[in-house]
């Protein structure tokens, strides 16, 4: 993997991360395929929408079909037909979000299915070992995810359950490297570390000092935010957080979020994103627009001949109207949830496009500003 970060503007970034199945131009926005699928979605789709990388759910693709099932038919990119980027994380925000079926112990998570019931353990060795059979291009290591808020002594337990595991994660990295140089293999899976430590600066510059102690990762998450603390909060974590990151290593916002909360990541100096809300919201019947959000539900755009942007480029906002989309959604028909996807998901990847193109021009204040005001109620 090679990370070449291209211009600065203040804190934002704009770079190129080159993996093994295409160049990502950053900063990205990437859809969330759970199951190796974008909801509604198939690879045409986003190939349309030219995502150079999508995220999958190693979790749920340890249960169901199973990594061994999916590295015996070659690996996500054969498996899906998707023949960009992957991302998989790492199954420490499934411990968070299920933590009634999981147990914490030093060496790793056991957690029951939500499909069967069935125990399952998770350690930081076997989180990678699923991933190399997803054949992922990016890999996060296993975490202790903490929901806000949480106690001092909650959160210095996570940041050291968090460090010890990278530790493990790292080590066995390095030694599944070199024993594939041994055999004349290259091995194109990169691993990133995860920084926790809630809203708490002395926690966050603790977690972020062990973590790029440890060794060379490909790049660094910031976990742990948009788990219920304010946004100003959130904002206030990244001011102090990413500047502790290493600047030639790729910097990873997990799971958020809004078209401002990109925007302000952007501006601390945040190269990736990941949210389910465009394909969630856009089921939901709520677009994202240029313009603020719609409830295409309304009756008042039974008539409304636009497109749902006048901005927005897409395949729907081509090719059909407000109204064909309300009256779709109003009858419950399975295109709305493809068409209105598509279109909430070309939103957010033009928004990174356009904060990239604003940095490498050196006029990313300006942008920051029109995009604040135009998201402005």
């Amino acid at each position: 993997m090679e990370f070449n970060l291209q211009r600065t503007d203040e804190n934002a970034r704009a770079g190129v991360l080159k993996l093994a199945h295409g160049e990502v131009p950053t900063p990205i926005f990437m859809p969330v395929g759970t199951q190796a699928s974008v909801k509604a979605l198939d690879f045409s789709d986003l190939l349309a929408l030219n995502a150079p990388i999508i995220l999958a759910n190693t979790y749920h693709l340890y249960l169901r079909p199973n990594d061994e099932v999916i590295r015996e038919l070659g690996g996500l990119h054969a498996f899906s037909k998707f023949p960009r980027n992957f991302l998989t994380d790492s199954g420490g925000f499934q411990a968070f979000s299920l933590n009634s079926n999981v147990k914490l112990y030093e060496d790793g998570i056991v957690f029951k299915s939500h499909i069967d019931g069935s125990s399952h353990f998770f350690s930081p060795q076997k989180v990678l070992d699923i991933q190399y059979n997803l054949n992922s291009d990016i890999m996060m290591i296993l975490d202790d995810l903490v929901g806000l808020p949480a106690s001092k002594e909650r959160i210095r337990d996570s940041i050291a359950r968090t460090t010890k595991w990278a530790k493990s994660a790292i080590d066995y990295h390095n030694y599944k490297k070199q024993s594939a140089a041994n055999s004349g293999k290259i091995l194109t899976n990169n691993i990133f570390a995860i920084v926790q430590g809630g809203t708490d600066k002395e926690f966050r510059e603790s977690s972020a000092k062990n973590l790029t102690s440890l060794g060379d990762f490909d790049g660094y998450a910031i976990g742990g935010l948009a788990v219920g603390e304010p946004n100003e909060e959130m904002y206030a974590t990244l001011d102090f957080t990413t500047p502790l990151l290493p600047k030639d290593k790729p910097r990873y916002l997990m799971g958020v979020g809004t078209p401002r909360d990109i925007i302000e990541g952007i501006a601390r100096g945040v190269d990736m994103f990941d949210c389910v809300m465009p394909t969630r919201n856009a089921r939901n019947g709520t677009i994202f627009t240029h313009f603020g959000k719609l409830a295409i539900k309304s009756p008042r755009f039974k008539l409304d001949t636009q497109p749902l942007d006048s901005k927005c480029s897409c395949y729907t906002c081509q090719n059909h109207s407000r109204a064909y989309l309300h009256h779709l959604f109003r009858a419950g028909e399975i295109s709305y949830f493809r068409l209105a996807s598509i279109h909430n998901l070309a939103f957010y990847l033009d928004l990174v496009r356009e904060a990239r193109e604003a940095i490498l021009e050196g006029e990313f204040a300006r942008f920051y500003k029109d995009s604040i005001e135009s998201m402005s109620p």
